[in-house]
């Protein structure tokens, strides 16, 4: 057999030997050959650094170039799949099928949560454009506003008309937040709101910059191109591109899923790009989470690479005129409304627009220079130094001759450095508060209210066994509840016993509402007997979830609902959940739970189907010795959270951290305290 290297250079001869006779058209193919093997050394490092599932797929629509890396696989879109949504309304908006000035109503029923504004912002009976609707989809991800386009184009016919275009794994499966109106159980519980591959999703946006959807018709691929224009997403692809450039696109994010797509508009032609992430580690519902940063590097490495004369300059040439957007703009906006008096006011919204050039033209005026409406170098110096934040900036000799105090050093002694806004230690066995930081500052809590939940259930359990056996059934109310999920669909049912698990172990959103709207009815309402005649047995539960709190002495504590999710006034102090901690940690049924790393169980649905389901325990700590619970807790208001009860050498402690900086630091701060607690 030849070697590697006897073939290579093999080759090697045979390329230059055709370069030689086909000079023009090998050197393209050569310097082709080049930049895609350039892209892929540059994007590969970038996806196998993630912890969690990608797929990416570039085209450079101009020069046919192209990288892909697991293109053909299909994966969850999120809300990316509201852009083929948009695609099969126009196609039938086309084919005189819908019209898209049509009037539609928003109703009561018609809300769902996340991401929009039409749930929060506007009244039942409202009614929009059915055209407005679609910008509000694409713009805000307006998910109230996708349904009501689904509900006149049809959540099939997506589908049908992807297949149709060659397309066959982009589909929609519901409408959002509404898992019951779903056309395949299977793919939406496997996919979420919808599917596609990274492949699939770059030819439909090169369909688009064809113009060849619509029928075809340039007036409404146009008008489509206009509204991902607005997408306001720009913390994934669009993060790192230089100011200025128009990209058409739209974005997606649940849970473990961050996904971006579409048309970057560069000097040297548009570049299709899609990036497809799922089982992500890093579920913070931050802008800087891992997928959204991994976006965006591909984002700027894909710009970068396609146009490398750009990448190293500036693209500010010294003058700012009319059409021109960004950072600069936007300084020079706060600028003249310092600088003339009276103030003009400008919006800074970062826009060169008639009322920015009018203000140029007035300042202009004032200091006698050529009245023009662009600023260049003349204009510049008389501006002065920009305001560049509504905060002024100081200058650099208040910065430079600023004496800057330093903090003691650390006591060795002493608890260990932390991210987290609060902590709590307590002995284990008498529930002693040991020692705390701002142990009594009351807290958003996130998932750390599912203890409570589970503690009124166990309670009412340790006194009747025999409702660990009652069938709990899931409601729509209960499958439509967002975040963290134990995957149950309205309609299915399972035990107390069972639904348990699926409450503590993947800290189940939908479980919580379950199990309240189950044993609500037991427990009377502190605020009317009203309540319960009208069957508001979730209301009852939350009154018992507070009046147990009560009884357990956690006065900084209120609890708005059973599952964590930010409410105004939802909060506790660490102290507080040492106290609950300690309290349900007692009841041996409470503490075989909260120690369970996975959990696997059949339940059954409307008709009589029946299907396993898995739970894993969300606690990393629960695959080290010495640990037994107790539970995580993540949201953007709180941060990470984490209770946790750890034994060694005949002694137990309870730990609580609030507002760790992330998933991660939840973990390392509560380790380093309980290394701490043990000396």
């Amino acid at each position: 057999m030849k070697s590697k290297t006897a073939v290579f250079h093999k080759a090697c001869v045979r390329i230059c030997t055709l370069m030689i006779l086909l000079p023009v058209a090998t050197t393209q193919a050569a310097e082709c050959i080049a930049q895609t093997r350039s892209l892929a050394s540059r994007l590969k490092p970038l996806i196998s650094s993630h912890r969690g599932d990608v797929a990416v797929a570039v085209k450079h629509l101009k020069t046919g170039k192209t990288f892909f890396h697991r293109e053909n696989e299909p994966m969850p879109t999120a809300s990316l799949i509201k852009f083929p949504v948009m695609v099969e309304a126009y196609r039938q908006a086309e084919a005189k099928k819908i019209d898209l000035d049509r009037f539609v109503e928003l109703k009561a029923d018609d809300k769902v949560p996340g991401s929009g504004i039409l749930t929060q912002h506007f009244s039942p009976g409202a009614k929009v454009k059915l055209r407005d609707a679609i910008r509000l989809m694409i713009v805000y991800s307006d998910n109230t506003a996708t349904n009501l386009v689904l509900d006149q184009i049809g959540i099939a016919s997506v589908g049908k008309t992807m297949q149709k275009l060659g397309l066959p794994q982009t589909k929609i499966n519901a409408k959002v937040f509404r898992r019951d109106t779903s056309i395949d159980l299977a793919a939406s519980r496997k996919f979420g709101l919808g599917s596609t591959t990274a492949n699939e999703t770059v030819q439909l946006y090169e369909m688009l910059y064809q113009d060849k959807l619509a029928g075809g018709n340039k007036k409404l691929c146009e008008e489509m191109r206009q509204h991902l224009y607005l997408c306001e997403d720009r913390n994934k692809l669009a993060k790192f591109l230089p100011d200025g450039t128009k990209f058409a696109h739209k974005g997606g994010a649940v849970s473990a899923v961050r996904t971006d797509a579409g048309v970057i508009e560069t000097p040297t032609g548009p570049i299709a790009v899609c990036v497809l992430t799922a089982n992500n580690r890093d579920k913070r519902w931050n802008d800087d989470n891992a997928g959204n940063r991994l976006c965006a590097a591909i984002g700027r490495t894909v710009f970068r690479h396609f146009n490398p004369r750009l990448s190293g300059k500036p693209t500010f040439t010294g003058v700012l005129k009319a059409g021109a957007t960004g950072f600069l703009v936007q300084a020079l906006q706060r600028t003249l409304n310092a600088r003339l008096k009276p103030s003009p006011k400008i919006t800074i919204d970062g826009e060169f627009g008639p009322e920015t050039e009018t203000a140029v033209k007035r300042f202009q005026k004032e200091q006698g220079l050529k009245i023009t409406g662009v600023v260049d170098s003349a204009m510049w110096p008389k501006l002065g130094v920009l305001v560049t934040s509504n905060s002024p900036v100081p200058s650099p000799t208040a910065v430079n001759g600023e004496a800057l105090k330093r903090k003691p050093a650390e006591n060795v002694n002493g608890p260990p450095p932390v991210t987290c806004k609060a902590w709590a230690i307590a002995n284990g066995k008498t529930g002693k508060l040991l020692h705390h930081k701002d142990g009594d500052k009351p807290l958003d809590i996130a998932s750390t209210t599912k203890m409570m939940t589970a503690y009124v259930v166990t309670e009412l359990a340790r006194k009747n066994p025999k409702v660990l056996d009652e069938v709990v059934t899931y409601s729509v109310r209960a499958d439509r509840t967002p975040g963290s999920t134990s995957g149950l669909l309205a309609g299915e049912r399972a035990t107390v016993r069972e639904v348990l698990y699926g409450l503590m172990l993947p800290s189940g959103n939908d479980a919580s509402v379950a199990l309240a709207e189950h044993f609500g009815g037991r427990f009377s309402s502190v605020r009317n007997d009203k309540s319960s005649a009208k069957g508001n047995h979730l209301e009852n539960f939350i009154d018992e979830m507070n009046r147990a709190a009560k009884r357990l002495g956690m006065n900084e504590t209120r609890y708005r609902n059973p599952h964590g999710l930010t409410a105004a006034g939802h909060k506790a102090s660490a102290r507080d959940l040492t106290k609950l901690a300690f309290a349900a940690m007692q009841n041996p049924l409470f503490r075989h739970y909260v120690n369970t790393r996975q959990h696997g169980t059949t339940v059954t649905g409307l008709g009589g189907y029946r299907r396993h389901v898995v739970w894993k325990n969300t606690n990393q700590l629960l695959k080290i010795d010495g640990y037994s619970g107790v539970k995580t807790g993540t949201t953007s208001a709180a941060g990470a959270c984490l209770v946790s009860y750890g034994e060694r050498n005949g002694q137990s402690r309870i730990i609580v951290v609030l507002g760790s900086a992330a998933s991660a630091a939840r973990y390392t701060d509560t380790r380093n305290l309980f290394r701490w607690a043990w000396k």
